[in-house]
């Protein structure tokens, strides 16, 4: 069973992780804008859950994965970072009100955040989580018993792999350069940082990455580096709109407003 407590540790170590390796991740985002900024903003998404946490005190685990997935919505930063964060509240609400969570919970509430996040999308390519959850039907031996944690998290992990690796035969820009999709790789980082607790209880330590990024050359020969095209859209910008709960908005119409003054647009409504 995964307490609040570990939950909080997974995500810590969640986020370390992919602020490890948050330059790898930025240096292979040329989809949808060449801008080399997802690993960053998916870094700096989930570090908004880790500041939240770093106080909390509950040893619930529902209450852990609410409190994570509003910090992440606020904190969001990039169209990955938002996508990230409906992955989390997709989650949270799969965790609603639970004290503790089982293999069968973990792959529930995380096939929630999936779909959350895949409704969000404009024009969505389905790659992550085919067969992941599966597991939470099928036990290491076969049978029909319910999975324990590390069964389904391994699964997890394993397919985000695998799903990661298809990314190029999705989207042509990706083969062309000759790399995977920078989101995919960020989120399979996240999954491994997290799987570092559920399996041995050890959260991966943040690096210092100060002195090595200061020596590093202005201009990497990376992907989007070498990338070439126009940019129609030169801006990535997130608001945070109130609502009136007087009016009964419809959020459809915000986001076709928004879909015709640019190209990649995801809208959370919260």
């Amino acid at each position: 069973m995964i307490t609040g407590t570990q939950l909080k540790d997974a995500i810590l170590s969640a986020s370390n992780h992919i602020h490890n390796n948050r330059k790898q991740v930025d240096e292979l985002n040329i989809f949808p804008v060449p801008d080399g900024d997802t690993g960053t903003n998916m870094s700096m998404t989930i570090g908004a859950a880790a500041r939240e946490l770093s106080g909390f005190a509950s040893d619930s685990v529902g209450e852990c994965a609410e409190k994570a997935a509003s910090a992440m919505l606020r904190g969001a930063r990039g169209n990955s970072g938002v996508i990230l964060s409906l992955l989390f509240r997709g989650f949270a609400k799969g965790l609603k009100d639970k004290e503790t969570a089982d293999g069968l919970d973990l792959a529930n509430a995380l096939l929630l955040g999936v779909e959350a996040a895949y409704k969000a999308v404009m024009n969505p390519r389905r790659a992550l989580f085919n067969g992941g959850p599966g597991q939470r039907r099928k036990g290491p031996c076969g049978g029909h018993h319910q999975p324990g944690r590390l069964v389904v998290w391994d699964a997890i992990c394993d397919n985000a792999q695998k799903a990661l690796a298809t990314t190029p035969d999705l989207l042509p820009v990706l083969k062309k350069a000759g790399v995977v999709d920078a989101g995919g790789k960020g989120l399979a980082l996240i999954f491994e940082g997290m799987r570092s607790v559920f399996a041995d209880g050890m959260l991966i330590p943040a690096a210092d990455l100060s002195k090595e990024e200061a020596q590093e050359p202005a201009t990497p020969g990376n992907a989007v580096a070498e990338w070439e095209g126009e940019i129609t859209f030169t801006y990535c910008t997130e608001f945070i709109v109130g609502r009136n709960p007087e009016i009964q908005e419809d959020p459809a119409t915000l986001r076709a407003f928004l879909e015709s003054i640019g190209d990649c647009v995801v809208v959370v409504d919260d």
